[in-house]
């Protein structure tokens, strides 16, 4: 397993957990954190026991967006350059999108900017009820693009149109109203939320979880129409014919456990 220098990785049987570790940073990004995030996802993504992601935080914030010496460094980069640093930064957060795993976000702390982008990848997020939210990036002259087809889906067209132009802060009870965030806890009730989703996931069939996460991304948005129907017509069809898809409708007749659960055949 990597050695990583801005954040943690723990895999335990079914749980891989990666926690950003510069809390005298904020968790704030830069080209190492962006790239050691990559890796961890992949290397947590790969992993064969690996039933569920959580990514956490050291520290009183989640991800404070950009790093200040790092963006001193991008003032001067040229086009080219900055297209680059982009495409880190967008490749990073398709890897944790498109992680095989379902992700949970553990928010313990306030959320800015690109850190918005973490959250929004993430498949479920969970956050303490003291955490603020901040798309930031227009009060500096930026946008937030790079982040932005991960943010739009996860708060809705009409919420950005106020809180991508307006960079106002809100606060967790309000990403739980328009969305952003699943559930709003107590800072003593977050792990114990975690935990109970993490149950729930491990407590489902590992390949219909993977099956789900892809139905959701190649149904989201499309136009209801004769291609889009077909490939859900084969997918119930596939899942219904592979060994997991057997086992667990049997499992249900027989009134017993699945074989993903401990159950005999």
């Amino acid at each position: 397993m990597t050695d990583f220098t801005t954040l943690e990785l723990e895999i335990e049987g079914a749980v891989a957990r990666i926690w950003l570790n510069r809390p005298e940073l904020r968790n704030a990004f830069d080209d190492v954190v962006i790239r050691e995030l990559g890796e961890a996802f992949s290397q947590a993504s790969a992993a064969a026991d690996v039933r569920v992601i959580v990514l956490g935080a050291n520290g009183p914030a989640f991800c404070a967006g950009a790093n200040l010496n790092w963006m001193r460094r991008a003032a001067d980069f040229t086009h080219e350059q900055n297209m680059a640093d982009a495409g880190g930064l967008a490749a990073m957060l398709r890897t944790i999108h498109e992680s095989p795993k379902p992700v949970i976000a553990r928010v313990q702390g306030d959320v800015y900017a690109g850190g918005m982008g973490l959250v929004a990848a993430c498949d479920v997020a969970v956050s303490v009820d003291t955490a603020w939210y901040c798309l930031s990036e227009v009060k500096i002259g930026l946008i937030p693009a790079t982040i932005s087809p991960y943010v739009l889906r996860a708060m809705g067209t009409r919420a950005a149109q106020r809180y991508f132009l307006t960079a106002e802060r809100f606060t967790a009870a309000e990403a739980h109203r328009i969305g952003f965030v699943h559930e709003v806890v107590a800072a003593d009730a977050l792990d114990a939320k975690v935990a109970e989703l993490v149950k729930a996931f491990t407590g489902a069939s590992p390949a219909a979880v993977r099956a789900c996460k892809q139905l959701i991304a190649d149904v989201a948005g499309r136009e209801i129409d004769d291609a889009l129907i077909a490939k859900t017509v084969q997918g119930i069809a596939d899942i219904r014919a592979s060994e997991e898809g057997r086992e667990g409708v049997q499992a249900f007749l027989q009134k017993r456990k699945p074989s993903w659960l401990g159950g005999q055949k």
